[in-house]
């Protein structure tokens, strides 16, 4: 059973790669034709320009100095300009295009390239024969195996010298595959050799591979020995807690691989070696880890984060713009360590999580400040901003949570217009309307009045929005029109969010009022009475301040008091309630109308201009 399952698997791995095989032929033939285009092309340029050059058959030499008749005809005719040494030549005509011979392709290339295929196919098939029939042994098997993938790998080097890039690289894929494979089932099948030989040999093919790459600088057969070496730790995996062995092997190799990328233009390496290194860390965690292993689990975590985020640093630094492979690459190397703190510290050391979380936004924090790209500096700058703001419910709970997301949102905006980013400020704005919706759930509501953390969330959410508010305006002419509506906006959701808060305070202590009161109508009572005030106050500040937007959000306040007052008040509120609801309305009402007034009059004066003599 074991002998068929080590065939089989053979037998798949080199009907794929014969496929690969295939397909890299079928390119080659491609290029091979184009190849032949351009040589052909040059070769008639180059025609061309030797007969311009040459003098005419049959014709005489022109003299150096023409004469009378031939001079006189020269200033007759117009002479055709001359092209100067240092222009372009006159493009040629396009050659003219060959018939497609396709008997040619068929009979000359393709025929010999799938016979090479039918070959190893063939041989494939009489040794899975020879090996049914136990005509070689255990021993025979693997050293076949090894034998036939070295020399594969070694034929490859001979097609790679005679031009044919795509087959070779096919060719030391597949022996690389049986090398793999032959040194597993020495291990594994036939107990040949122990398991620290099976690591060795494979972790040689892997630098064989990898050097062969480096070599014909070749990604993908590089993708591929970054393949076998990942596949070594699952082949040669018994089943035993092996922690050690396996992440220091892991470090080896990514280590290896990422210095190879960082001296090409290689893109996929990376992103490949972090998914495999994101597998084996989680299935290993998830079978083996244990409280007692948190110090050097958390160790190989560290260092594999820092392995790859390291390559995205460096070229940041080198002032190279993040590709979409890279992009990726960053953000999901920070999302799998972050993930892998919080599932080994939250629970028992949510202080210490606290901490490395902000140490990660103080580190790509750093790397923005220090990357030239804009597009690298904004991404840096969102996982900074996505750490910082992921502390805060590690380490708080409840209304301090909002209250510190309020200051957050603050702080992003104070840091937009001060750097003059226009993202920031709207990141932070969109944090202070998260704030708001985060305070519309009211559960657990506070005992003491107005000191109590909920309060505070709302004073916290008031001065953030304020102080936007305050900096949109001190730099109006250096944003733009839709930012500034955006910025009106949060000065209105301060007034309104203020008004808010009070009157959760003021329904809540009228709510356990006593002496006689009634706590439903006294809760009505306040509330007209709050909003009455308040709204007074915006319209005495906007006069002041010649500001329309307050003195129109304290009149929208009043007419919402006034249609309280006259529509719910006068229905359900008692006759003592009642008298006094309406009787501070009026006079408010009437104060209001009397300064209102008196403010706008003297506004009209101050702008008449002074009457003539």
């Amino acid at each position: 059973m074991a002998e068929s399952l080590f065939l089989g698997c053979a037998f798949l791995l080199f009907v794929f790669m014969a496929g690969g095989s295939a397909l890299a032929i079928f390119n080659f033939i491609r290029l091979k034709t184009l190849d032949q285009k351009v040589h052909q092309l040059s070769a008639i340029l180059a025609a061309g320009e030797s007969t311009e050059s040459a003098p005419q058959a049959g014709g005489r030499q022109r003299p150096d100095r023409p004469a009378p008749e031939e001079e006189s005809r020269d200033q007759e005719t117009p002479a055709t300009p001359r092209v100067a040494d240092h222009e372009a030549p006159p493009p040629a005509a396009p050659p003219e295009r060959r018939p497609f011979d396709l008997e040619a392709l068929i009979a000359g290339q393709w025929l010999n390239r799938i016979g090479i295929v039918a070959v190893l196919l063939g041989t494939s098939f009489f040794l899975k024969y020879a090996f049914d029939n136990n005509w070689i042994g255990p021993s025979g098997r693997v050293a076949i195996g090894l034998l036939a993938g070295t020399t594969l790998i070694a034929a490859s080097q001979w097609f790679l010298s005679r031009g044919h890039r795509y087959f070779s690289e096919g060719i030391a894929a597949l022996g690389g595959g049986v090398l793999f494979l032959s040194l597993y089932a020495a291990w594994d099948f036939y107990k040949l050799i122990p398991q620290a030989a099976a690591l060795g040999g494979m972790i040689m093919v892997t630098g064989a591979l990898a050097g062969l790459a480096r070599g014909r600088n070749s990604q993908r057969l590089a993708v591929l020995a970054l393949l076998g070496g990942l596949m070594t730790p699952g082949l040669l995996s018994t089943g035993v807690d092996s922690q050690t062995t396996l992440f220091v092997y892991l470090l080896a190799l990514v280590a290896g691989f990422l210095s190879l990328a960082w001296y090409s233009t290689w893109r996929w390496i990376a992103p490949i070696a972090l998914a495999g290194v994101v597998f084996y860390f989680f299935s290993w965690y998830l079978r083996f880890y244990e409280p007692a292993k948190l110090l050097p689990t958390l160790l190989y975590a560290t260092l594999f984060f820092v392995l790859f985020a390291s390559l995205a640093a460096l070229r940041s630094r080198r002032g190279a713009t993040l590709h979409l492979e890279e992009t990726f690459l960053v953000l999901a190397n920070a999302f799998w360590f972050s993930l892998s703190l919080h599932l080994m510290l939250y629970d028992d050391h949510r202080g210490w999580l606290t901490l490395a979380v902000l140490a990660l936004a103080a580190a790509h924090l750093a790397l923005a400040r220090r990357a030239t790209a804009a597009t690298t500096r904004y991404l840096f700058a969102g996982l900074a901003l996505a750490f910082a703001t992921a502390a805060i419910p590690i380490r708080l709970e409840g209304e301090w949570i909002r209250t510190a997301l309020a200051v957050e949102g603050a702080a992003l905006v104070w840091a937009g217009f001060r750097g003059g980013v226009q993202a920031l400020r709207l990141t932070g704005l969109a944090l202070l309307a998260v704030v708001v919706a985060l305070l519309l759930d009211t559960s657990g509501a506070p005992e003491r009045f107005l000191l109590n953390e909920r309060f505070l969330a709302f004073v916290a959410l008031v001065t953030a929005l304020g102080s936007s508010t305050y900096w949109a305006t001190s730099q109006r002419s250096r944003i733009e029109p839709g930012e500034r509506r955006l910025f009106g906006i949060a000065g209105f959701a301060a007034n309104a969010v203020a008004v808010w808060g009070l009157s959760e305070e003021v329904w809540r202590i009228l709510g356990t009022a006593s002496g006689g009161l009634d706590p439903r109508l006294a809760r009505q009572l306040g509330l007209s009475l709050l909003w009455t005030l308040s709204g007074s106050l915006l319209i005495a500040v906007g006069v002041k301040k010649g500001s329309k937007a307050l003195r129109w959000q304290g009149l929208l306040l009043i007419g919402l008091t006034i249609a309280k007052v006259f529509l719910f008040d006068l229905s359900f509120l008692e006759r003592g309630y009642r008298i006094v609801s309406f009787v501070v309305l009026g006079l408010v009402l009437l104060l209001l109308s009397f300064f209102y007034q008196r403010g706008l009059s003297s506004d009209r004066k101050s702008s008449e201009p002074p009457p003539s003599n």
